[in-house]
């Protein structure tokens, strides 16, 4: 699920809920990889219990990324989603559950989401298509009726991620293969249980993922310090992981970072986008190309959510005195996260009037607690909701819908303009030949007010790169005059047709008139509408593109009380006809792909070639509404149950749904208990073997006719494999959404309101999982050590003109800091910023001891010496600070372990210190 701009408002309001993950890197000697021992201690200084996989979020990046060359071919994208999770096991290294959750067949209020994706991305891979020959043509009558070759690629179609396709069905396969695979060779798999619960279990992998929390932590053995940690990054799941009241529960998510650079869609080449494009083909670099210079595919970082210190902020900000009932905080938290539902969510679309980027929940929260007094109670109970007291709440959001629009239009408009005058000024714009950076004039008597300058080195590169991108700037602004530019960028973007006009009086009826084509004043549409806007059952679903005003929910109370109840989910097949365009019939069987094509089929209609999308006020294609028509289920059925009869075995097995499944290593000690269940068709798991899970474990269907067999084979087996159902429960039972009794609150993080009152001395804040992390003393000399000089004076003699030797002997480790700042600035100023990049320890000694012919003793030396340091960093990788770095820490902090980054977030260990004598090697300087 995604909710738009939920996270980054969410981290800048509260910051200290983010930290970044530590991870250990797999060592590598002469040319042999050494993985990681996941069972030592987790570096991140904490210990996970339950690792939880939403697997959507891992499969997409890892079968189409958007930084890195996509996956030649089904095993590759394999190879990819192993490689991540055992990335994931590394960082979280969990000690009781491995939970990995695929998405099933969804409910029909999923699936209308799930369709408009599918049709959509279908509809722009045709624009796109149509887009690239539009320009091809151009530039054939522009480059005289010559083209480059077009490159033919097999294009990988994303909609096969959906349960009842081949791929899951193979994914499913290969992740069994994996998962006996790490039980049998991984240490830190060894006694832990794994549970998968593939695509054809039905539900979203996030929600089977919450429901088997929701079940284990209503039973009597549960563990209620259980430490949660669940992978993925729908912003959903922070409110999810609020809702399941576990007192340790964190998050971790690949760490985002904008403006990421993509290659053209025309010509596959980087710089520019394909309206720029000169359709010039690249020339190769080496025979191969082995030579071409292409982006440098960064890997991605991971954070870690504290929910706990999420906890701590809503605590603050939810608090409120004077109550007429008891305050109860957990009570405020299911009410806050019930509250951000109506900005936006999977199977409802969001008010009209509350955008996240204007503070909708803000504002929602202010109304909140100016209401509550009036409610005589809170909005939610153990997940039931008083639609009398939300009444209130919306009622309030209705008086305020009027200026919420007309404030929206006036912020628009103020951008508006503010572009259009930036385009003007830039139009009248010439050459600058004013220079800039450190050369720039300062008026007399007008000197700011000094700044004391803690990293000289930072400053004055800073000052040099401010003058040459100035410089650069004057340059191009001097060679483009003249030039012609293209019409969509000296004239003003047109701005979408609005005939709702929601600033202006009238906008209700105008907005049901246009959206539903009925009159505003006719009050059991209305009615109906808010009716609509709930949630059920498996079949349930809201029938409309548009939601209703706040101001219209009013007399709610006892509305929603008609659902149906017993439902059952689509089957595999049957979703896919649902939510496929007709373009992506080849994951169908031939006959059910039919009746998306056939002109004489009686559901055609489902499966329009072409739709509109209204922007509904938004600027982009992407936020508006794809009005797609609904897909009738009984219509469906009745057309699919003439080609039921054509399905082949496989694609019956892939169109039935599974359950869960459950693996265990042979040294667990549920794996014993597993041997003896081949005599039973079914057994409760008992709590004391599996870290206090429980559940139902049935053998596979082939064991009741194979029992003999499976027993040798389990005998021998080092992980095994059984199917596996949650703890069931009555009808009507409420799962309490309350701290469960023996949990162990953590520690406090956030600086106490009355710390300065209570005079205690400066406030340390815990930017890590650790509160009792020993402070690392650094010296002044911007958080070096000693040895690391070495480190840089070895680099900077590669860089020198010559070597000579150093006349006074007087080993480097031995100078005072200000002896050796002196010493690198006068033998070589212009290199005085090197340091700021990152240096490879192995690829430097390589350097050295390979290409540069330095005297014997000194090479013996530099060998053990980077033998040393080489072996001592694998762990972090690389062994330096970057200019980001430098920025924000006003220091070259650099560490043997963990990465510099780290610092900043409170990971930061102290540096050791080097274990040589002094005297024992000797040193050369350099000399231009």
């Amino acid at each position: 699920m995604g909710v738009p701009a939920f996270f980054r408002w969410l981290s800048r309001k509260y910051p200290s809920i983010i930290v970044h993950c530590l991870e250990e890197k797999a060592k590598e000697y002469n040319g042999i990889k050494i993985p990681v021992d996941t069972s030592k201690p987790n570096p991140n200084e904490v210990e996970f219990d339950n690792l939880y996989l939403d697997m959507n979020g891992i499969i997409h990046p890892c079968t189409h990324p958007e930084d890195k060359p996509a996956p030649k071919n089904e095993d590759e994208m394999m190879v990819a989603i192993f490689e991540y999770i055992d990335r994931l096991f590394n960082i979280v290294r969990p000690r009781r559950v491995l939970y990995m959750a695929i998405d099933g067949v969804a409910p029909r209020a999923k699936m209308n989401q799930q369709r408009s994706r599918r049709f959509r991305a279908s509809k722009e891979g045709v624009e796109l298509v149509e887009e690239k020959n539009k320009m091809r043509e151009e530039m054939f009558l522009f480059l005289g009726g010559y083209l480059p070759p077009e490159e033919i690629k097999e294009r990988f179609d994303s909609n096969c991620i959906t349960p009842g396709t081949e791929f899951m069905d193979n994914l499913a396969k290969c992740l069994r293969y994996y998962i006996a695979d790490r039980l049998t060779n991984d240490p830190g798999w060894h006694n832990i249980t794994v549970f998968l619960s593939d695509a054809s279990v039905p539900g979203e992998g996030e929600h089977k993922i919450m429901d088997f929390i929701r079940r284990q932590r209503a039973q009597p053995n549960h563990d209620p310090n259980t430490h949660h940690c669940l992978c993925g990054a729908d912003a959903d799941l922070i409110m999810l992981g609020l809702a399941t009241h576990e007192p340790n529960f964190t998050i971790i998510r690949e760490e985002f970072k904008p403006n990421k650079p993509r290659p053209c869609a025309l010509c596959g080449q980087m710089g520019h986008e394909i309206k720029d494009c000169q359709g010039l083909a690249r020339e190769k670099q080496g025979e191969h190309d082995e030579f071409a210079d292409t982006v440098p595919v960064s890997e991605q970082e991971f954070i870690f959510i504290r929910l706990i210190v999420l906890r701590e902020y809503l605590e603050r900000e939810l608090t409120m005195a004077s109550l007429p009932f008891p305050f109860n905080f957990e009570r405020s938290v299911d009410d806050w996260v019930f509250m951000c539902f109506f900005v936006g969510n999977d199977f409802l679309p969001h008010l009209p009037s509350l955008e996240i980027r204007e503070g909708a929940i803000d504002r929602l929260v202010g109304i909140y607690k100016d209401v509550v007094h009036k409610t005589g109670g809170y909005l939610t109970e153990n997940g039931f909701v008083n639609l009398e007291r939300v009444e209130l709440i919306m009622q309030a959001v209705g008086v305020a819908e009027d200026n919420i629009f007309k404030k929206r239009k006036d912020d628009d408009s103020f951008k508006r303009r503010m572009k259009e005058k930036k385009k003007r000024m830039k139009a009248h714009q010439g050459p600058s030949f004013v220079p800039g950076g450190q050369f720039a004039p300062q008026a007399l008597g007008g000197r700011d007010r000094p700044i004391a300058v803690q990293n000289a080195r930072q400053s004055a590169y800073e000052m040099r790169m401010q003058g040459n991108q100035r410089n650069q700037v004057s340059s191009n602004d001097m060679d483009n005059r003249g030039v012609k530019r293209k019409a969509e960028d000296s004239d003003s973007e047109p701005e979408p047709e609005d005939n709702v006009r929601l600033w202006e009086e009238g906008w209700k009826q105008r907005y049901y008139k246009t959206k539903f084509d009925v009159d505003a004043t006719d009050d059991e549409f209305r009615k109906k509408v808010v009716q609509s806007y709930g949630c059920a059952s498996w079949k349930w679903y809201f029938p409309f593109h548009y939601a209703p005003f706040a101001s219209d929910f009013k007399d709610i109370k006892g509305m929603f009380s008609d659902f149906e109840k017993g439902t059952k989910p689509f089957k595999p097949l049957e979703q896919l006809m649902g939510v496929f365009p007709a373009a992506s019939g080849n994951f169908l069987p031939q006959t059910w792909r039919a009746l998306m094509t056939n002109p004489e089929s009686s559901i055609i209609d489902f499966y329009p070639d072409d739709f509109a999308i209204d922007l509904n006020g938004k600027k982009y294609a992407w936020q508006g509404v794809a009005l797609l028509p609904f897909v009738d289920e009984r219509r469906l059925r009745a057309a699919l149950a003439d080609v039921y009869p054509d399905l082949s075995p496989e694609e019956v097995r892939r169109n039935s749904l599974g359950s869960d499944v459950v693996f265990v290593g042979k040294s667990h000690p549920l794996c014993d208990f597993i041997r003896e269940l081949y005599l039973a068709e079914s057994h409760e798991i008992p709590a004391e073997l599996c870290h206090g899970i429980q559940g139902t474990i049935h053998l596979p269907w082939f064991c009741f006719f194979f029992l003999y067999f499976l027993c040798f084979v389990i005998t021998w087996a080092i992980s095994v494999e059984i199917k596996f159902k949650d703890p069931q429960y009555d009808d009507g039972f409420v799962f309490k959404a309350v701290i469960l009794p023996g949990a162990k609150i953590p520690n406090k993080v956030l600086k106490p309101g009355d710390w300065e009152q209570s005079n205690r001395g400066p406030w340390r804040p815990q930017l890590g999982f650790n509160p009792n992390r020993q402070q690392a003393h650094l010296d002044q000399s911007g958080f070096r050590n000693p040895s690391v000089y070495l480190v840089e004076f070895l680099h900077l003699m590669l860089l020198s003109g010559s070597v000579r030797r150093n006349q006074n002997c007087q080993p480097i480790l031995g100078l005072s800091d200000q002896l050796w700042t002196r010493n690198i600035k006068r033998n070589n100023p212009l290199n005085y910023i090197i340091f700021e990049n990152l240096i490879d320890l192995q690829r430097l000694k390589t350097l050295i001891l390979n290409e540069y012919k330095l005297p014997s003793s000194v090479n013996a030396n530099v060998f053990s010496l980077f033998s040393h340091y080489v072996d001592r960093n694998q762990g972090a990788g690389l062994f330096g600070a970057s200019p980001s770095f430098e920025t924000q820490h006003r220091g070259g902090q650099y560490s043997n372990a963990p990465p510099p980054r780290n610092y900043h977030q409170g990971n930061y260990r102290p540096p050791q210190r080097d274990h040589y004598p002094q005297n024992q090697c000797e040193f050369y300087t350099f000399q231009e």
